[in-house]
């Protein structure tokens, strides 16, 4: 008898593990379309944008649709955007999720804006910082909200 009580209880657990593991991808999805207000330590915005992502495996994104809402000469045409999305947790169902996201100037070439941040339900917060030519420097405060 006590031998059956224990498969028992292990198919339990195993499935309450399965069970976890599933519903912590799902509810912690960064899949739609986002609207970005990035601020600098003047607090006054830096950048805005609006973008498409999907999860592609591998803690990578996929970022279509991407566009400036806000005119910069440090971006003006051909920016190719990449990145990714990661989570954590326990078995307590504290789900935690890391994003990043890189930001590559077409022209005028060799700027890069860098966001990193942690995700929570439908809104995305952290810092990002910019680099590159005479003029197109510095680094802030970002909010994404999924729209």
């Amino acid at each position: 008898m006590t031998i059956k009580l224990a498969v028992a209880s292990l198919l339990v657990l195993g499935m309450s593990l399965i069970g976890c593991g599933t519903s912590s991808k799902n509810g912690s999805s960064v899949n739609g379309n986002w609207t970005a207000t990035l601020m600098g330590t003047d607090n006054t915005q830096a950048f805005a944008f609006n973008t498409s992502i999907v999860e592609s495996g591998n803690e990578s994104l996929s970022i279509s649709n991407f566009g400036f809402s806000t005119n910069s000469p440090c971006f003006v045409t051909g920016e190719t955007e990449s990145g990714s999305f990661s989570l954590t947790g326990d078995f307590n169902g504290n789900v935690a999720g890391k994003f990043g996201m890189n930001v590559k100037s077409g022209s005028p070439g060799g700027n890069s804006l860098v966001l990193s941040g942690a995700v929570s339900g439908n809104t995305i917060t952290g810092t990002w910082s910019l680099s590159g030519s005479s003029g197109c420097t510095g680094n802030g405060t970002f909010v994404m909200n999924r729209m």
